[in-house]
């Protein structure tokens, strides 16, 4: 596949991705804010932290190093050994779950049974959720492999959708029902989301439009383990650096979720303190989960199959090195601003957003400022994202083990820095912790780039310096609606607060404005490759 059509279809599948997230997870939103009002701190608390730590930390451990993995090099490769390495992941995910799920159950401090009722049950759905999602990995890797636009989104919209109304519909009919509503609509998640996988691909395998894609897959039953006479079961290139990434993934995974690790093994906050610190911070990691995680996941695969993993820049097709840097650059001038305009105006919109949200439970207290340090985080976020998916897509597998000695100093200094920051300013050092271990980890992917693209004529890092009288815009917008907040926000009655977003909404308006007269290289390639096909339909 020529470079250009990867750059075409990889920004397809990232505004594909962006725009429909965006639109259902609005009606998440909307069902989140509602069922709020009838649960207590605790039991989100022991869902949001406890539990969910236990399903992500399987399914993390279990597929992603299998992932980035697969992800690597062309499409072109013997599809049978792939599909026989990311079966793997099933009984690696049977054995985190049994292994974590008895810490969970018999290490770990148990919630009050009166407050938040069937913890067992909850710690035994989310384990066996985690093992039933790994049963779509083959799937999930194939579709990404081969730029799917819209599965990937569609799968996960439309589970998630129904999680949040099933759990909206037993939260307010059987209340008494405790961690056994979240258990059901965790299965359902996990089960939707698979099914839509494979009734896709059993639609689309012998279709025409597979045979016309020449897709390396004819059957359902080669979706499944198959031996190869004379040939080994796996590629065994790919299962060493399977190994390679999974030593890292771990150290990355107590990097990803150190915090709730903290919570969850060194109890600095209460089940309650948790509950509002995780609602903060799944409010503030919205763009993140819209904006970034797309892109971040779609330009992996681009950067991955236009440029060769642990070549030099000299050894690499200079159209296709000069086509790299070019997207790199503005990708990260893209993240850059996108997480600027979050970080000014999240600051003074914080509280206002919290309790239109969920109330004076969310508005009271530490969660406004909260929120606006998580502000700050969403532009680590945003440069780390990019700066590591382009890092991850080059590194040769003996960069990637030299990686996780570093992934290995980092991941202990975050977590006695969580410790000791919890311990000084409460909930919001976790936020203070997770700023530095992005820094170190951007640093660190900088340093990568501008080491890669020394020896070439390219220079993409410039994608970090924005226009200065932008830089200004931004200064002068903070600066107002900072005032704006504290005479209109937030206990004033309504007219003051339509007052204090009329505000925003002008230093908003202003600095987009000043956005496309100085960045217009950049308004040039976001309208040409992610906008493109929206503007020729007319939206």
């Amino acid at each position: 596949m020529a470079s250009r059509d990867v750059l075409r279809q990889t920004t397809r599948l990232a505004s594909s991705g962006a725009l429909l997230q965006v639109l259902f997870r609005v009606v998440t939103f909307g069902l989140n804010a509602f069922t709020l009002r009838y649960l207590s701190r605790e039991l989100i608390g022991v869902v949001n932290v406890r539990l969910t730590l236990l399903y992500s930390t399987v399914v993390f451990l279990a597929r992603e190093a299998f992932r980035r993995a697969c992800l690597s090099g062309s499409t072109k490769r013997n599809w049978t050994k792939t599909i026989n390495l990311l079966w793997l992941t099933v009984p690696l995910g049977v054995f985190w779950s049994i292994f974590l799920g008895f810490i969970w159950l018999h290490l770990l401090e148990v919630p009050d049974p009166s407050v938040v009722p069937h913890y067992q049950a909850g710690v035994v759905a989310f384990g066996l959720s985690a093992i039933i999602e790994l049963l779509g990995e083959p799937f999930w890797v194939l579709a990404q492999a081969h730029l799917f636009v819209r599965l990937k989104v569609i799968a996960e919209s439309l589970s998630v959708v129904s999680k949040c109304i099933l759990t909206v519909i037993l939260v307010v009919l059987y209340p008494q029902w405790g961690l056994y509503v979240f258990s059901v609509a965790q299965i359902l998640y996990v089960s939707v989301l698979v099914t839509c996988y494979v009734t896709y691909f059993v639609m689309f395998l012998g279709s025409p439009e597979a045979t016309k894609k020449s897709f390396p897959i004819a059957r359902m039953k080669a979706l499944l383990p198959n031996l190869v006479e004379d040939e080994t079961f796996v590629n065994w290139k790919e299962a060493r650096l399977t190994w390679s990434f999974f030593k890292q993934s771990f150290l990355k995974q107590i990097l990803t979720e150190g915090e709730r690790y903290v919570m969850t093994f060194l109890n600095v906050l209460n089940f309650g303190d948790q509950g509002v610190y995780d609602i903060v911070n799944n409010l503030g990691s919205l763009v993140a989960r819209f904006i970034f995680l797309p892109i971040e996941e779609s330009f992996y695969v681009f950067f991955a199959k236009v440029l060769e993993r642990g070549k030099n820049v000299k050894d690499q097709k200079q159209d296709d090195v000069a086509m790299a840097a070019d997207v790199l650059e503005l990708l990260l001038k893209l993240v850059l601003l996108i997480g600027l305009t979050i970080t000014v105006f999240g600051y003074a919109y914080s509280q206002l957003a919290l309790d239109i949200y969920g109330g004076s439970m969310l508005s009271s207290g530490t969660g406004p400022d909260l929120l606006r340090c998580y502000s700050l985080y969403v532009l680590f976020l945003a440069i780390n994202g990019v700066t590591e998916c382009f890092t991850f897509a080059l590194m040769c597998q003996e960069e990637v083990d030299r990686y996780n000695f570093v992934m290995l100093a980092l991941s202990f200094t975050f977590l006695c820095i969580s410790y000791f920051l919890t311990q000084w300013h409460g909930s919001i050092g976790f936020i203070l912790a997770n700023c530095f271990n992005m820094g170190i980890r951007i640093a660190h992917s900088i340093h990568y780039i501008y080491d890669y693209f020394k020896e070439s004529t390219y220079r993409p890092l410039t994608g970090l310096l924005p226009s200065p009288f932008l830089i200004l815009v931004y200064i002068i917008s903070g600066v107002i609606t900072g005032f704006s907040e504290v005479f209109f926000c937030c206990n004033k009655g309504w007219m003051a607060r339509l007052i204090h977003v009329s505000v925003g909404a002008l230093c908003f308006a202003a600095t987009i404005v000043t956005m496309f007269c100085t960045e217009t290289k950049l308004i040039h390639f976001v309208r040409s490759q992610f906008l493109s096909r929206y503007m020729k339909k007319g939206i």
